[in-house]
């Protein structure tokens, strides 16, 4: 299992920006994939992710309606386009998978836990000016 994310750079506020993660090793149905990231001096939080069960689709809070993952069958890659970047999105953004499918789980309080991570691949760095 591989993943190589890209696209990172350095932007201004407000403008966008597209990250690509290659993969391989794996099929789309295999796995609920997508995007997490790690801002400097924080832990690590689920971004985005894709649910390979429904295809439904998760976005963490802050960053709804600016970030719209997808992902391409034929080319093994799956995308996160970023729109009205904000100071606060400067992270290292890493694409990451759900080997043990625990996504989309529901405890017995009912929290619903969606991305739920195990594999990550190197990150790809971006840096939002204000």
């Amino acid at each position: 299992v591989q993943l190589q994310a890209s696209g990172g750079g350095f932007v201004q506020t407000g403008d966008s920006l597209t990250l690509s993660c290659q993969f391989s090793g794996f099929a789309l149905d295999d796995y609920a994939i997508g995007w997490s990231r790690q801002a400097p001096g924080k832990g690590r939080e689920a971004v985005s992710c894709i649910s390979n069960h429904d295809n439904s689709i998760h976005y963490e809070e802050s960053v709804k309606g600016r970030f719209t993952i997808s992902r391409d069958k034929l080319k093994n890659t799956v995308y996160l386009q970023m729109t009205n970047l904000q100071p606060d999105d400067t992270a290292v953004y890493y694409c990451a998978i759900d080997l043990d499918n625990e996504s989309w789980y529901r405890a017995p309080s009912g929290d619903i836990y969606h991305c739920v991570y195990d594999h990550w691949g190197q990150g790809t760095l971006v840096t939002v000016s204000s």
